[in-house]
C-alpha cells in the first residue's frame, strides 16, 4: 500500500495510491505518518468476494456492490465495465495527479486532488476507442467516518433559499439531487455531515460542494460493512454526454472541507470564494426595482441618484425595463437595445448623471431568457430550448449551445458595455432550464461569461436567478456577487443570509436594506431591523428613497456611514454563527483575522417564551484579550422594555477568555430587532 500525504497547514488528506484509481483513506486533521499496513486491514464477512474492496477516487472496481462513480457504455453496450489500470501517479506536499487506463475499453480516466482552502477533486474521462461512448456519471468518491449518523443539507424555495435542514442517517442511502438546469433554490448542492449533535462550534464536520451551476447528484451510502461514503457529481441526463472518438468529457470541480464545527469548515468555503474574487471594497448598492419597477421616468430615475447619492450609496443599478418593448414582463426579454419609449434620448444622459454624483453605474440583462412577444423570438423560433409551448413567468429558455444564439447574444451585450460607461452587470435569470440540454446550456453560459469577461474584465457582475437560484462555486469564478434571494423582508433574510453563510462570505452575498413594507411579504419592520440585517452582507437598498422623510434619510445615512466603517472588519473577517440557546433568536458575528476586533449581532426573530435572553457566550476572540465592548445604536433606535443592562449605555470591558465562557447579557428586545455589539 502507498501512501501520499497532502497537507494545508490546517488540516490533511491521506490517499492511498496503490490501486488503479487512488483512494482516499482519510480527510481531516493531520494524522501523521501512517502506520504499518496491518492496522488498515479489514475483516472480510462470509458471503463475500475475498478482496477487500476500496472506496476510490472514483468508483470502478470490479465487483463493487456500491454506487459506481464511473456509468456508461458504447451503442453495443461494450465498455460498461472497464477495468483500469495505472498508468501515472505524481504529486507534492498539496498536490496528486493520476491517469488509469483500460486499453479494451478504449477508456482513459485522469484526475487531480488539490490541497488549498478545500479539497478540489477534478476528474476527465477521455474516450480513445473507436465508437462514441454514452457517459452517464463520472463522479468523485470521498469516506466519511463512522460515526457520521447526520446530516446537514438545505432546502427552500423562492424567497425562502437555503433553509437548514437536519437528517438522521442511521442506515442506507440520502440522495440530494437536482433536476431543474441551474443550482436551484430548493436543493442546493452542498451538505455537511457528522456525529449527531455537531454545532457550529465543536464537533467533527465533513463539508462537501459541486462547483457546478446545473443538475447535481449528492449521494451519502451507509454500507452494511459500516462504511460511510459520499458521491459527488453533475446529474447527467440520458445523452447529454456522448464522447466521440477522441473526446474529453471534463466533471464539474468538487470541493471538500473539514473542521472541528460548523465554522472551521465553512471558513474553507469562504478562503476558495475569496481567492477569486477582486480586491476592492465592495461598493454600496442602489437597485431600482422595488423603487420604481418597470415605470422609466427620466425625472424620478435622476431624483432617484440624488437622493441615493446624498445618503452614502456607491452604485447605482437600473433594472428590468430600460430596453427594447420591455414595458412589463410579458414582452420585449431579448431585445437588447435600448428603448426609445423608456429612453428616448438613450442611457447616457442618466449614466453621466450617475457618473457626475460619484457613482458606479449598473443595469439588469436576462440574456438566457426570451418572451415569446419579443423581435427575437419573431425571428428566430428555432433558437429555444425545450418544449415552445411551456412558459415560466412568460419566458422561453434560448439554446445557448447554438453556436448563432450564443453569437448574437455575446455581440449585443459587448455593444452594450463597449457603447456605455457600465461598471456593473446584475445578470438574471427567472425559469429553469428543464429537461435535457442543461448540460450544453451550462456550459455555453460559462462560456459567455467568460468572453464578456477577457474583454470588459473591469464590469463586475452579479449572479441573480430569482433571487439566489444560481448561486455555486462554479458560477463564482466567473461573477462575484450573489442575488440571496428576492426577498428583502429582514425577517425572513435573517434565516436565508444565514443558510447562505454556510457557502458564501459576507462580501458576495447581496444584501439589500428593503423599504418598510416588504415587497413580499406584507411585512412592516422598522429601518434599524433591516439594516441590522443587510449590514453583514454585500450592503445595498431596494427601497425608493424618493417616499422617505427627512428622518429615515438621516438613519439611512447613518448605517451606510456604519457599514462603510466596518466593511474592512465584514468582508474580510472571519464568520462566526454561535449555537442557538433560544430558538427565537439567532447570533453571528465576523472576527478580524488577527482577533482585534469583532462585531457580533443579536437578532430578536420571534417573541420568547422566556421572560428574559440567555446569556450569550460569544466565540471566536482572543481569550488573552481585553475587548472594549460596546454597543452600536443609531440615533433614536428603541429596542426593547424594560430595565436594560448597564453596557448598552455605558461600554464595559472584559477578556476575550471571560466573554468566551462566561458571556454577557443581551437585553429584552422586541421581536424583529437586532441588537449590534462591537469589541475592540
Amino acid at each position: 500500500m502507498a501512501n501520499h500525504l497532502l497537507t494545508n497547514g490546517t488540516w490533511a488528506v491521506l490517499v492511498d495510491t496503490g490501486g488503479p484509481v487512488p483512494t482516499v483513506r482519510h480527510w481531516g486533521p493531520d494524522p501523521g505518518p501512517p502506520p504499518a499496513d496491518a492496522l488498515s486491514d479489514r475483516p472480510l464477512p462470509p458471503s463475500t468476494l475475498d478482496i477487500d474492496q476500496a472506496l476510490p477516487v472514483v468508483g470502478v472496481t470490479a465487483g463493487d456492490p456500491g454506487r459506481p462513480g464511473l456509468a456508461g457504455c458504447r451503442a453495443d453496450g461494450s465498455a460498461a465495465h472497464p477495468r483500469f489500470r495505472a498508468t501515472s501517479c505524481t504529486g507534492d506536499a498539496t498536490t496528486l495527479q493520476f491517469e488509469a487506463a483500460d486499453d479494451d475499453a478504449g477508456l482513459v480516466l485522469a484526475g487531480a486532488l488539490r490541497l488549498g482552502p478545500t479539497l478540489t477533486i477534478e476528474l476527465s474521462l477521455t474516450n480513445t476507442g473507436p465508437a462514441p461512448y454514452l457517459l452517464q456519471r463520472l463522479a468523485a468518491t470521498l469516506p466519511l467516518p463512522g460515526d457520521a449518523d447526520e446530516v446537514l443539507a438545505f432546502e427552500g424555495h423562492w424567497c425562502a433559499e437555503m433553509t437548514p435542514t437536519r437528517l438522521p442517517w442511521a442506515t442506507g442511502t440520502v440522495v440530494v439531487d437536482n433536476r431543474r438546469g441551474r443550482t436551484s433554490h430548493d436543493h442546493v448542492p452542498v451538505l455537511f455531515a457528522g456525529r449527531r449533535g455537531f454545532g457550529e462550534l465543536a464537533g467533527e464536520v465533513h463539508g462537501i460542494h459541486l462547483a457546478w451551476s446545473g443538475n447535481a447528484e449528492l449521494v451519502l451510502e451507509h454500507r452494511t460493512d459500516g462504511r460511510r461514503a459520499v458521491h459527488v457529481g453533475e446529474l447527467l441526463l440520458p445523452g447529454e454526454v456522448v464522447l466521440e472518438p477522441g473526446a474529453t468529457h471534463t466533471a464539474p470541480t468538487v470541493h471538500a472541507v473539514w473542521g472541528d464545527g460548523l465554522n472551521a469548515a465553512s471558513a474553507g468555503f469562504h478562503a476558495e470564494v475569496l481567492a477569486h474574487v477582486p480586491e476592492r471594497p465592495r461598493p454600496v448598492t442602489l437597485n431600482t426595482w422595488e423603487a420604481v419597477y418597470f415605470d422609466h421616468d427620466a425625472e424620478v430615475l435622476r431624483a432617484l441618484a440624488d437622493r441615493a447619492a446624498s445618503v452614502g450609496v456607491e452604485r447605482f443599478v437600473l433594472d428590468d425595463g430600460w430596453f427594447g418593448g420591455r414595458r412589463d414582463d410579458t414582452a420585449g426579454l431579448g431585445d437588447w437595445w435600448v428603448s426609445p419609449d423608456a429612453h428616448p434620448d438613450g442611457l447616457a444622459p442618466l449614466i453621466d448623471h450617475v457618473r457626475d454624483l460619484g457613482m458606479e453605474f449598473g443595469i439588469w440583462v436576462e440574456p438566457e431568457m426570451v418572451n415569446p412577444d419579443s423581435d427575437l423570438f419573431r425571428a428566430h423560433p428555432d433558437w429555444v430550448l425545450g418544449d415552445p409551448t411551456v412558459l415560466g413567468r412568460n419566458q422561453l429558455v434560448l439554446d445557448l449551445s447554438i453556436d448563432a444564439c450564443w453569437q448574437h447574444l455575446h455581440d449585443a451585450l459587448h455593444r452594450l458595455l463597449a457603447d456605455h460607461d457600465i461598471a456593473y452587470v446584475k445578470w438574471d435569470m427567472n425559469r429553469d432550464v428543464a429537461g435535457a440540454g442543461a448540460h450544453h446550456q451550462v456550459h455555453a453560459l460559462y462560456r459567455l461569461l467568460d468572453a464578456l469577461g477577457a474583454a470588459h474584465p473591469d464590469v463586475e457582475i452579479e449572479s441573480c436567478a430569482s433571487g439566489g437560484g444560481r448561486a455555486d462555486l462554479g458560477i463564482l469564478r466567473r461573477t462575484c456577487r450573489i442575488w440571496a434571494s428576492d426577498c428583502n423582508d429582514a425577517l425572513e433574510r435573517q434565516t436565508i443570509q444565514r443558510g447562505w453563510s454556510y457557502l458564501l462570505p459576507p462580501s458576495v452575498t447581496g444584501a439589500h436594506i428593503g423599504p418598510p413594507r416588504a415587497h413580499t411579504t406584507g411585512r412592516t419592520q422598522r429601518l434599524a431591523f433591516r439594516a441590522a440585517t443587510a449590514l453583514f452582507g454585500h450592503l445595498g437598498i431596494e427601497w425608493n428613497l424618493l417616499d422617505a422623510g427627512d428622518r429615515h434619510l438621516d438613519a439611512l445615512r447613518w448605517w451606510i456611514d456604519l457599514h462603510k466603517r466596518l466593511r474592512p472588519l465584514l468582508h474580510a473577517g472571519t464568520v462566526v454563527r454561535l449555537d442557538p440557546v433560544d430558538p427565537s433568536a439567532h447570533a453571528h458575528g465576523v472576527v478580524a483575522p488577527d482577533r482585534s476586533e469583532a462585531l457580533f449581532a443579536y437578532a430578536q426573530l420571534t417573541r420568547s417564551r422566556r421572560s428574559a435572553p440567555p446569556t450569550l457566550r460569544l466565540a471566536g476572540l482572543d481569550p488573552d484579550r481585553t475587548y472594549r465592548v460596546a454597543h452600536l445604536a443609531a440615533p433614536g433606535e428603541v429596542l426593547g422594555w424594560g430595565r436594560q443592562p448597564a453596557w448598552l449605555d455605558e461600554p464595559a470591558e472584559a477578556t476575550g477568555r471571560w466573554l468566551q465562557t462566561v458571556g454577557l447579557q443581551p437585553p429584552l428586545l422586541h421581536p424583529e430587532s437586532a441588537l449590534l455589539i462591537h469589541l475592540t
